[in-house]
């Protein structure tokens, strides 16, 4: 065909369609770079996980790294407070095991996590592990230059440490867009701080976590060559490789994000492996079809098999609140087995039929919380899709299965989430939607599930 007659497509709609079927052997990147997969191979641990090396230090790093933001907790004195006990047990085991990367916070676990963090890697050699902790400045309050100082420090002693071996701009190209991360990172001149903390040695690594506007992304990419980022956290699995855009219409797929890290040398960092744990609560019939591929694992060991078999990735991180969490996924990564070129088709073909139900692209960050109001909202958007992949959100009395679905839904919310946090107590005053990594408009869900759960209560 001569080139004038066919149609042009532009570099993201190319590696949308190239995911598939670029990948190589040594693993799963869009157009394969031998030089690239060899520099970040890091092969196996002592204990036998598979590590990589980061490129810039030379360093072993742990395929599965610690996502520190969905810590257990428990009641002290009639309040939530973390179950430090348990953390220091889960964080021995996974040192135990090879796992040497710990993320976490100011913004986690309602403002707890890194003081927990701290308290549970300082009881080992400081050799033994990487830190990576965020300026997290979200709020306004935060974004002038002693607001973000003070937050920057504090992090320092949360975590009892003198140096942050991974230091993330948190959520980049959320809520504001460009606008956004002009005021919290140029304008205050905390970037550049940034820089020059990492020149003294004080930060390890420097990079961003990105959450949204593509325009931010492109342009930070843009100017790699004056800060020299050393690595780049995305959102990375099974369904935002081809489909992130339907789920998420700000946010462009994981195809074009990894390869635009990829062919510039900068190693990614993975979070939501699990699509905020959808990808191991799936509807029965994507469920069968997954353990009839794989009876002998789960369906979440699926998920972070793909994340880690991009040979670009870093770590992969999961937020791991019960210690069968974590054993489970330091067994998927002792060794991984990477996936074959038939697996990644199998996967991207399941990807595709779970794109039939149309869930909220919730994944229980937990960011738009507290509520000012009290309201629950994780809880509430996380049982509408749980109800959604099981077949609970009838769409009028004259559904098949009618009753069983309402009593199911209507039963199940009262369970997990109390009256008085339940979604008819929104106002739609709109102070968590700044807040959410994925740009969900809150409010509105609210307000249609609670049209919703009105309508199956008069619906008898």
């Amino acid at each position: 065909m001569d080139r004038t007659d066919r149609n042009p497509i532009s570099r993201r709609d190319f590696f949308k369609l190239a995911g598939a079927a670029g990948m190589a052997a040594a693993g799963l990147a869009a157009c394969n770079n031998p030089a690239a997969t060899q520099a970040i191979d890091g092969g196996q641990s002592a204990q036998g996980m598979t590590c990589r090396t980061n490129p810039k230090t030379g360093e072993q790093v742990s395929l599965l790294g610690f996502g520190m933001m969905r810590l257990p907790f428990t009641k002290e004195g009639g309040r939530d407070v973390i179950d430090q006990e348990l953390v220091n047990r889960m964080v021995d085991y996974a040192l135990e095991h090879g796992v040497n990367y710990f993320d976490t916070s100011p913004a986690y676990c309602q403002g707890l996590s890194e003081a927990a963090t701290g308290i549970a890697l300082s009881r080992h050699p400081r050799s033994k592990y990487f830190i990576a902790t965020k300026l997290s400045n979200f709020a306004p309050a935060t974004w002038s230059r002693e607001a973000s100082l003070e937050m920057y420090h504090n992090s320092f002693r949360e975590l009892q440490v003198d140096h942050i071996d991974y230091l993330l701009l948190h959520s980049v190209g959320s809520g504001g867009g460009m606008a956004e991360f002009e005021e919290r990172y140029i304008k205050n001149g905390m970037l550049d701080f940034l820089l020059a903390e990492r020149e003294a040695g004080r930060i390890g690594n420097l990079g961003f976590s990105y959450h949204g506007d593509i325009r931010v992304f492109d342009h930070l990419l843009a100017q790699h060559d004056r800060y020299h980022w050393d690595f780049v956290q995305i959102q990375l699995n099974y369904v935002d490789w081809n489909y992130a855009d339907e789920t998420n219409e700000r946010n462009t797929d994981a195809s074009y994000l990894y390869e635009e890290l990829r062919r510039r040398s900068i190693p990614a960092i993975i979070m939501e492996p699990l699509l905020g744990g959808r990808l191991s609560n799936q509807p029965d019939r994507i469920v069968a079809r997954l353990k009839g591929r794989d009876p002998d694992h789960s369906v979440a060991s699926w998920a972070f098999r793909y994340a880690g078999s991009y040979p670009n990735v870093l770590t992969v991180l999961s937020g791991m609140t019960r210690m069968e969490h974590l054993v489970e996924n330091v067994q998927t990564y002792s060794p991984l087995r990477p996936l074959t070129p038939d697996e990644v088709r199998f996967l991207h073909d399941t990807a595709a039929m779970m794109m039939e139900f149309d869930t909220i692209p919730c994944n229980d960050c937990k960011y738009c919380m507290p509520c000012p109001y009290g309201i629950d909202i994780p809880a509430i958007l996380v049982h509408y899709n749980k109800c959604l992949n099981e077949g609970n959100i009838p769409a009028s009395s004259q559904s098949p299965g009618y009753r069983r679905a309402r009593r199911a839904y209507l039963v199940g919310y009262d369970r997990s989430v109390p009256k008085l946090r339940q979604a008819n107590h929104c106002i739609g005053c709109r102070q968590c939607v700044p807040h959410c990594p994925q740009n969900i408009d809150i409010p509105r869900e609210l307000h249609r599930i609670d049209e919703f759960v009105e309508r199956l209560k008069q619906e008898k």
